[in-house]
């Protein structure tokens, strides 16, 4: 078998096997160098804080392929000003190699405007901010609408829902100070309905009843009468309803007569006008309490009843025994009235002698 193994055919057959190996192997990478550019590294330029225009010049002029990305705007940058680029700059990298440029835009993105018409001024501040627009000016305007949202301005314009706009926009809004007051009435008669709706609305009233005498809906009738009447004073919002012919209103005297009668009610002025008054309450004054007088009770002097003194008797002495004798004075006092006191004093009765024996 090494026999078979070790014959030159077989050995001219292992050559040429190799060979042809070898040759192939050297087409494939020599291939690969060509399409590849094998060996051939090109610096990416430093583009970084030049214009988006001057980074594409650039790059075009290495032989770079480029692709531009807009992050978030930054003010303190100017637009379209290159911040970043990948791979970064003096890195080494293929001919046709894609460079990644991130771009400051123009300006902020983009926002849909809420819908606030109408709104509380509170809740569409809220609305605005959440969105990332401000609220510039607030102006108020008479609406029977108090504290609503009545329009939206930027830069002076009316501004609708739903409008495009970069963020942290400034928007104007126009607010309700509610109804003005003490509006006269403009007289109407002798318009026809458009005219008259359009003056109505231009005196900050509301369009009411509209009547038409032939029930139709033509806005060229001529309106005869009004009420309100003309040149009365009411609020902003008020309605005021219209009647409408297609003839004059001198021809209408009669319908105008009828309808005086039902809004027109004249009111008699030569009986005195009735006088409610409310009775007036009056605060009770507050008692002033007196200091009581203190009356000084009489005292009514006490009598003293003066004692009666007995005087003593003495009785001779005798040489047997001494003997003493001493009488008391009785004396009596009689009360009377509670008040004064009279006492009766009555005469000293001598003292009886007593007799002393002696044996």
């Amino acid at each position: 078998m090494l026999k078979s193994l070790f014959h030159w055919k077989v050995l001219v057959n292992i050559l040429l096997a190799a060979a042809v190996f070898t040759g192939l192997v050297w087409l494939t990478f020599r291939w690969l160098e060509i399409h590849t550019n094998h060996g051939k590294e090109i610096a990416v330029p430093n583009v970084v804080n030049k214009s988006v225009h001057d980074a594409i010049r650039i790059l075009d002029d290495s032989g770079l392929d480029y692709e531009v990305d807009s992050g978030k705007f930054e003010p303190k940058y100017r637009p379209f000003q290159v911040l970043q680029i990948y791979p970064s700059a003096g890195s080494r990298v293929k001919d046709g190699r894609t460079i990644i440029l991130k771009v400051n835009p123009k300006t902020y993105a983009q926002v849909s405007v809420p819908d606030v018409l109408d709104r509380y001024k509170g809740l569409a501040f809220r609305q605005l901010e959440q969105v990332g627009l401000k609220v510039g000016d607030t102006i108020f305007e008479p609406s029977i609408q108090r504290d609503a949202v009545i329009r939206m301005m930027f830069n002076g314009t009316t501004l609708k829902p739903g409008t495009l706009l970069p963020r942290f926009s400034t928007i104007d809004l126009v607010i309700g100070a509610g109804p003005k007051r003490n509006i006269a009435v403009p007289n109407l008669v002798g318009l026809n309905v458009q005219e008259a709706k359009a003056i109505i609305a231009q005196n900050l009233f509301e369009v009411g009843l509209v009547e038409h005498e032939d029930g139709g809906q033509d806005e060229s009738d001529i309106v005869y009468y009004q009420d309100p009447a003309s040149y009365d004073v009411r609020d902003q919002g008020m309605q005021i309803d219209i009647w409408a012919s297609k003839k004059t209103p001198a021809e209408m005297g009669a319908k105008i007569n009828q309808l005086n009668s039902i809004y027109r009610i004249k009111i008699d002025t030569t009986i005195p006008p009735v006088r409610y008054e409310e009775p007036v309450y009056v605060e009770p004054a507050p008692r002033i309490s007196e200091p009581k007088k203190s009356t000084p009770k009489a005292e009514t002097p006490k009598t003293e009843t003066p004692k009666a003194e007995t005087p003593k008797t003495e009785t001779p002495k005798t040489s047997a025994a001494k003997t003493t004798t001493e009488t008391k004075p009785k004396t009596t006092t009689s009360s009377t009235a509670p008040k004064t006191t009279t006492t009766t004093v009555k005469p000293a009765e001598k003292p009886k002698a007593k007799k002393v024996i002696v044996e």
